[in-house]
């Protein structure tokens, strides 16, 4: 018995469930496919010794189109935006981070002509035309922006913070500089963890009639003599539709479109690079050093940041949850336990001691981060979010000409839901 459907969403991350909440609103009937036991994606949150870890360091820009198409979809998004401020780590010397008008009067990271002309910078970032950006790579809009080592060595920091990629030579200045302008306007670090998005959006999608199936695995679409989509899934089962959208790993993409398909972009998705960061999550007791809460390496990519400083990620409410990130460069070889070493030191040089106070850790040493890291000139092939087979869709962080990361995946899967809703309008005004 094949089931049928109007649309089935292929993964059940923040853009297949942004996809279902739009496409609720119609008549069409949907179903969401999610190959694991539990839905989210990359977006869970996953409760270890009673203390809630997002999966690595996730924040939520506070004027980017992500929250906006959120909101619109009545997701309560509570929390609070960290303080601007923390230090710089060069080997064991620890600077003031000029990231506060406070910080970039206290720090010694720079003298008084690189201040002003981190300030000049700032404020061009700020008021920047992307589109004068499309053709750069961000090492080379750093160079052609400043001389000074120091200044360039700060744009790479804030570049690494705001889209996680440490590839100046290869990614777009465009994505990179819109980012950046989102984290000029803060982020929010969310109550409850990211888990308290995907269960609004899941509880939304089921109540407006979504079907949602987990441990549903696609292995294959096809095209039938109607002209309607086949998908055979891992156990067996088929689903017949009108249209797929698909939001998972772009280079499983190709693995489950069937070679007869003439699928132009099969070289485009093989060529995709992911973004990849080892993270050290980690529960306390208490921090040795309470005021030190975000510190980032100036010629070593790391990350530190106490989000249960701003954010109720805690069951019990008594323990501190911070994260260490190293962000990895595309073309460097992962060693585990060297990873989980160099994170731990450099956690020890921000919290010495911080393991007499540990309550939980887990440590992951090559997550991905996002799905492509945006590169110079990929953007016209995400103009729209229909393939070149007619009625296959797709959204992703990956899956946008303007965005990475929650942005990207938000904006595609309510970009796509549009399409299909008006691909299928033509469709019923034409029959």
């Amino acid at each position: 018995m094949v089931q049928k459907w109007d649309v089935v969403i292929v993964g059940g991350g923040l853009a297949g469930y942004v996809a279902a909440n739009f496409l609720a609103k119609t008549p069409l009937n949907v179903l969401l496919l999610e190959k694991a036991k539990q839905v989210g994606g990359r977006a869970r949150t996953d409760i270890i010794n009673h203390q809630l870890f997002n999966l690595g360091p996730h924040a939520l820009y506070k004027k980017g189109m992500a929250r906006t198409i959120l909101e619109e979809l009545n997701i309560t998004l509570e929390g609070n935006t960290p303080k601007l401020g923390g230090i710089l780590i060069e080997n064991n010397t620890k600077y003031v981070a000029p990231f506060s008008p406070l910080g970039l009067f206290k720090t010694t990271f720079l003298n008084w002509k690189e201040r002003k002309e981190w300030v000049s910078i700032l404020i061009k970032i700020k008021n920047s035309n992307r589109d004068e950006l499309d053709t750069k790579t961000f090492h080379e809009w750093v160079h052609q922006s400043t001389n000074s080592e120091k200044v360039r060595s700060l744009l790479y920091i804030i570049g690494r913070l705001a889209t996680y990629c440490h590839a100046p030579h290869k990614v777009s200045a465009y994505v990179v500089i819109s980012h950046i302008q989102y984290a000029i306007g803060g982020v929010t670090y969310l109550d409850g963890g990211w888990q308290t998005m995907i269960d609004q959006l899941h509880n939304q999608a089921v109540i407006s009639g979504v079907e949602i199936q987990t441990k549903s695995n696609m292995k294959q679409i096809v095209k039938n003599k109607s002209d309607q989509f086949q998908l055979t899934l891992s156990n067996g089962d088929c689903l017949q539709t009108k249209h797929v959208l698909y939001t998972g790993a772009p280079d499983n993409l190709n693995n489950v479109i069937a070679e007869s398909f003439p699928y132009l972009q099969r070289n485009f998705l093989e060529e995709i690079v992911p973004v990849k960061a080892a993270t050290l999550d980690v529960a306390l007791e208490k921090l040795a050093k309470p005021k030190q809460l975000f510190a980032m390496g100036i010629t070593t990519p790391y990350y530190y940041s106490v989000h249960s400083k701003y954010a109720r990620l805690s069951q019990s409410g008594q323990c501190t949850i911070l994260h260490v990130l190293k962000y990895h460069h595309p073309d460097e070889r992962i060693f585990g336990r060297q990873e989980q070493t160099n994170l731990e030191a450099f956690l020890n040089k921000i919290q010495p001691g911080w393991q007499e106070y540990e309550v939980a850790r887990r440590f992951l040493p090559q997550i991905t981060v996002n799905y492509r890291l945006p590169q110079v000139g990929e953007r016209k092939n995400f103009c729209q979010s229909e393939t070149h087979i007619s009625g296959l869709f797709i959204a992703g962080d990956w899956a946008s000409p303007d965005s990475i990361l929650s942005e990207g995946a938000v904006e595609s899967g309510k970009k796509a839901a549009i399409e299909i809703m008006q691909k299928e309008g033509r469709s019923s005004h034409a029959t």
